[in-house]
């Protein structure tokens, strides 16, 4: 179901049938879950071309506006990827299903057993941002933990989104599911998106995947319950006691290897100790990266720019790294403290009190000793798939995974037992 206005009954009317559909799903089993799944992996593999052709539309329209390169990348589908998107449909079908698990129980000395049982939670709204592979990733996820889930693209990839949402619904009529536990809104208006982070009564839960407009957007005007998948400004710290080489590595990776994901680095911190060696060997292993650093680094890298607080506070996305010289541990606490963002910072040290202290005091939703910031990601983490990273700290913090679209419900059995 695909709602085309923006008033407030249009929307209503979606989230009202997605909540019917959610007590479906609550009640359905996993294996009838997991069959819609494999079912609409069966029709994106089908279907891959037409797909393909919605998608060079978008691709196309966004070119045509002056879309840059990152936003080109994130919009575009190729046969890899469209295969990729069936693929994961397919390996959350083989997840365990955490509906119904028992967290834990205990027995009352008046009889009365208690225990805590995860249960879905409800409708699941996603608001995102140019990808599409986003509509059956979340959507996959949303419906192996039993939500329903309402999904609101954005304008750059609205034909590539109708024709994949079109495929889940498919796949959720020939399980025998209502197809509308998955909508779409196809209103992309700057008034469409406010009305469906007010959509009190029918969203349990909302969750965005964009830039720092969208996260404002929804701190701004949200009344919906919502989980930020928020910015990572990361950094990786450089200790006195690090092995250097082993730092080149994990710096370029956290760089490079995919500049433009949240769990990249953004900022490079540097025991003054080992600076001078250091730098200029990193340096030269991030050809195309740009550099921004304080007085202490420039001394030792004349060819960095200015780095200012603002640079500091930046997540670049790109391929711009921060760098600063620091003193000490503190020193390196004091600045992630500052600048960072709450998703990933790693520190590089074989000073075992050193990095104890560090995963201690740094305040993260993942803190890595060791190893790049790049593996802060739920598949990585062995939770199968992620539909975001929550920098949060109520309901869930880190990669959200099947679990964290659960809550859990009290469960309460007695025989007879009263209170007065």
């Amino acid at each position: 179901m695909a709602v085309h206005a923006t008033t407030p009954t249009a929307l209503e009317d979606l989230g009202r049938v997605a909540r019917r559909a959610s007590r479906v799903l609550a009640r359905t089993s996993s294996a009838t879950r997991d069959e819609a799944l494999r079912r609409a992996a069966e029709l994106i593999d089908r279907e891959s071309e037409r797909i393909l052709a919605a998608n060079a539309e978008d691709v196309d329209a966004l070119t045509g506006t002056g879309g840059d390169a990152t936003a080109l990348d994130r919009l575009r589908l190729d046969p890899d990827r469209v295969a990729g998107m069936a693929a994961g449909l397919r390996q959350v079908a083989g997840l365990a299903d955490p509906v119904g698990e028992v967290v834990d129980g205990w027995v009352r000395p008046n009889g009365l057993r208690i225990s805590r049982v995860r249960v879905p939670l409800g409708v699941v709204g996603i608001i995102y941002e140019n990808r599409p592979n986003v509509t059956s990733d979340a959507a996959g996820l949303c419906l192996k933990s039993g939500n329903a889930v309402l999904l609101r693209g954005s304008s750059t990839a609205i034909r590539s989104n109708t024709v994949v949402a079109s495929l889940l619904r498919s796949g959720l009529e020939k399980a025998g599911l209502p197809a509308d536990a998955v909508g779409l809104v196809a209103d992309t208006s700057h008034d469409s998106a406010i009305a469906f982070m007010q959509l009190e009564g029918s969203i349990d839960c909302l969750i965005p995947r964009g830039g720092p407009s969208l996260l404002a957007a929804i701190r701004e005007h949200a009344t919906v319950p919502y989980v930020l998948d928020g910015e990572g400004n990361c950094h990786v710290y450089v200790d006195a006691a690090a092995d250097l080489a082993m730092a080149r590595a994990v710096v370029v990776d956290a760089k490079t290897s995919r500049p433009g994901v949240c769990n990249a680095m953004e900022t490079l911190l540097v025991h003054r100790a080992v600076a001078g060696d250091f730098l200029p060997s990193v340096a030269r292993e991030l050809d195309g990266v740009t550099l921004l650093g304080d007085d202490a680094t420039r001394a030792v890298l004349p060819s960095a720019g200015v780095a200012t607080d603002v640079e500091y506070a930046t997540e670049f996305l790109g391929p711009t790294l921060a760098v600063a010289v620091v003193d000490d541990l503190d020193a390196a606490i004091d600045h992630i403290a500052r600048f960072g963002s709450g998703h990933s910072e790693a520190i590089i040290t074989r000073d075992i009190a050193t990095a104890d202290r560090f995963t201690g005091e740094v305040d993260a939703a993942a803190v890595v000793v060791n190893a790049s910031t790049r593996f802060v990601d739920g598949e990585q983490f062995g939770l199968g798939a992620e539909i975001g990273i929550s920098t949060q700290k109520l309901h869930a913090r880190g990669p959200m995974g099947l679990r964290e679209l659960t809550c859990c419900k009290y469960v309460v059995r007695g025989d007879g037992q009263v209170r007065s």
